[in-house]
């Protein structure tokens, strides 16, 4: 395990190291994008180094591909496994219900596909991701196609939100997708994510939202006191 650069760095070592644990003999894996979830494939690389056999793992982002195939894993596709043993990745808020926000590092859509893809979603995290209430520390990102940018924005505005156009400098931030992010925060926070994501989808243009409701089974938390374990 490389050394952290503060206790917080530790704590997701910890729940990425503890996930890595899940992965059994022959299991095809789904990898997680974000800080966090480069802790668990970082360990699931050092796993494989000491001798465990994975059929194949399938990334959520370029990002995640090319960290893979540095550390050796054996990387594969949706196309050859449709189905996932178990899916590993972080989360941006937790609630108490297991919903999640996900979509700050922009693989929102990907990691969700992922996510339903797989036959167990686990998350792992630091204590700072598990809120009473999602959208309060973390704007809902939600993926639209660029053509529709203008009254996708209108309309989300109109269901109470303040909408920004996500940037990578001066220019809008693009997804691997080749779609743009609008980071939405509800200054009330969300109250009933499940009614808030029907109302999104029903926007045409609007290709995913973060919010992940009914999907993660398990959630692993790494904090001072060590690995905690909450259930769905």
């Amino acid at each position: 395990m490389s050394s952290a650069t503060n206790p917080q760095d530790t704590w997701k070592q910890l729940a990425g190291a503890a996930a890595a644990e899940l992965v059994e003999e022959g299991m095809v894996v789904g990898l997680g994008t974000g800080s966090t979830a480069s802790h668990f494939v970082q360990a699931l690389a050092q796993r494989i180094q000491q001798g465990l056999h994975i059929t194949g793992a399938v990334a959520s982002s370029q990002a995640t591909y090319t960290l893979a195939a540095d550390l050796g894993i054996p990387l594969t596709d949706l196309d050859t496994h449709p189905e996932l043993d178990i899916y590993i990745d972080g989360a941006d808020e937790i609630d108490p219900q297991l919903c999640l926000i996900k979509g700050a590092g922009g693989a929102l859509l990907r990691e969700k596909i992922l996510a339903s893809s797989a036959r167990r979603f686990v998350v792992v995290a630091d204590p700072t991701k598990r809120v009473e209430q999602l959208g309060h520390h973390y704007p809902l990102p939600v993926e639209v196609i660029p053509l529709a940018l203008t009254p996708i924005s209108r309309k989300i505005a109109n269901l109470g939100a303040q909408v920004k156009l996500r940037h990578a400098g001066a220019a809008p931030f693009i997804t691997d997708n080749h779609n743009f992010i609008l980071d939405c925060t509800f200054p009330q926070g969300i109250s009933d994510p499940g009614a808030l994501n029907a109302r999104l989808h029903a926007i045409v243009g609007l290709v995913e939202t973060g919010l992940f409701i009914d999907m993660a089974q398990q959630v692993i938390v790494g904090g001072p006191d060590g690995v905690q374990v909450f259930q769905q």
